[in-house]
């Protein structure tokens, strides 16, 4: 190895979580399934009339959200699994249209025993965002297939 460069070592995996979609052999049907993506889903209309809230304060929610989700769930398997992925990390964000929407979905999560954290702003008292805990996409995507990417 030459002077100066690091050699990466895959990461070794705790029993039972998923293989991290960067170390499988090859893509597909099965590798996508397996991959590790934490969903994030904010709220649109926060960044519309009549909140119209800045772009950074929005963001700044998704961020909150997932961090939450992360520390929460930071013993679990698969969140230790996808931290360890570093730059490979796969996070996806989604639009929920309001906060009726985000609370419905959040209901939804909690019905079928699915990791996720609300994010409240505060001292307002109103939910923005929501994150999942990072999952296998074949575990969490049926839930959350109604909405779409964030624009």
């Amino acid at each position: 190895m030459a002077a100066g460069v690091a050699s990466r070592r895959a990461p070794r995996l705790p029993a039972g979580c998923a293989a991290p979609y960067g170390s499988m052999a090859a893509p597909g049907a099965a590798a996508a399934a397996a991959a590790l993506v934490q969903y994030v889903v904010l709220r649109g209309d926060l960044g519309r009339p009549p909140r119209s809230w800045p772009l950074g304060a929005v963001v700044a929610q998704g961020c909150h959200a997932a961090l939450a989700a992360a520390h929460a769930h930071r013993q679990h398997p698969d969140t230790r699994a996808y931290l360890e992925l570093g730059g490979a990390m796969r996070t996806v964000v989604l639009e929920a249209p309001d906060e009726a929407a985000l609370t419905a979905l959040a209901e939804t999560l909690k019905q079928h025993s699915i990791d996720h954290e609300v994010w409240t702003e505060q001292p307002e008292n109103v939910a923005t965002c929501l994150a999942l805990r990072p999952y296998p996409k074949d575990q969490v995507h049926q839930h959350l297939k109604k909405f779409k990417l964030l624009k």
